[in-house]
């Protein structure tokens, strides 16, 4: 199945496109009665009575039309139902679009779905994003006491964040793709690019490759939470502060690692609120580094408790 793009509302949106090979499937497509009917099944599913009375149409044209599309695979029997003892076929279209493809010409390879304004988002995404597929696992930190202090994780909702925010740039896979720390640690299932978000104390798989990030977590400052930046040398203990930093995984270099975390929860509030809505300022001097971050921190403006406000500090 092909892929439709098109912007609307400046987003992009992806549908599903089916190819068709023979120019005489399509030309059905040409005739008025055919279109209005797949418009009619288009909207939900319905049997050729439901649609004569729909069109306003007779009845035994209607079935003779559907008959015509079922034939050319352009739609398919979805339910079966017994209306006044006789049954009913639902009917329903086999693709939202069609295309009709000719051989030869030039393909390129969709290297990433994300508009050109934002480049370097874009850039910093690969590998996690890669031929227009979300290409990566989100690793959340579990809600259990677990690790070496027991500490239960209180930020795995922001995994929600993050992928309605991956999906207006791309389409989400259909298979599971957000696990806990403890299950990919316990199944060592380091052969995924890693999006992992919590700190050391919440995320076990941040503590793993922790030693080796470019902004990193002091642990030998616990129970204080320590952010350290190798770039200038400062520390960071403030419950707001938050990291965003990609690297290689220490445990598969073939593979990368996203942290999105914070000295608390606050602080990586502050790191995944930095990536959905501040973009464009946030990975604006991403320059393809192999490892690279920033620090951010968060702040409650108007004391309602909720964040409003956020400052890349460096």
């Amino acid at each position: 199945m092909a892929k439709l793009m098109k912007e609307k509302n400046n987003q992009t949106f992806i549908k599903d496109v089916k190819i068709i090979a023979n120019s005489q499937i399509l030309k059905g497509l040409f005739n008025d009665s055919r279109w209005k009917i797949l418009k009619v099944l288009a909207e939900k599913p319905a049997y050729p009575a439901q649609i004569a009375k729909n069109l306003r149409m007779h009845e035994q044209k209607v079935y003779y039309h559907v008959r015509q599309l079922e034939a050319s695979g352009l739609v398919e029997v979805v339910l079966k139902e017994e209306h006044s003892g006789a049954l009913a076929k639902y009917y329903s279209p086999t693709a939202y679009a069609f295309a009709l493809e000719l051989p030869g010409g030039d393909e390129s390879l969709l290297s990433s779905p994300i508009k050109e304004e934002h480049k370097k988002f874009a850039e910093f995404m690969v590998p996690f994003i890669s031929g227009g597929k979300f290409n990566a696992n989100i690793v959340v930190g579990s809600p259990d006491p677990h690790g070496p202090h027991q500490v239960r994780a209180r930020d795995g909702h922001y995994a929600i964040e993050l992928a309605m925010f991956f999906g207006s740039y791309i389409t989400l896979p259909k298979k599971q793709f957000v696990f806990l720390d403890t299950d990919v640690k316990s199944q060592k299932n380091y052969n995924e690019n890693l999006i992992v978000i919590g700190g050391v104390l919440t995320n076990m798989i941040t503590k793993d490759v922790n030693k080796s990030l470019p902004i990193y977590f002091d642990e030998e400052m616990f129970p204080y939470r320590t952010i350290f930046s190798r770039k200038t040398g400062k520390t960071y203990s403030e419950e707001n502060i938050g990291i965003i930093v990609k690297t290689a995984n220490p445990k598969n270099p073939e593979k990368s690692v996203l942290i999105a975390a914070g000295n608390t929860h606050w602080g990586t509030k502050a790191a995944i609120r930095a990536i959905t809505t501040m973009t464009d300022e946030v990975f604006k001097n991403y320059g393809k580094e192999d490892s690279w971050g920033v620090i951010v921190q968060g702040f409650d403006l108007d004391g309602d408790g909720r964040m409003d406000a956020i400052k890349i500090i460096e």
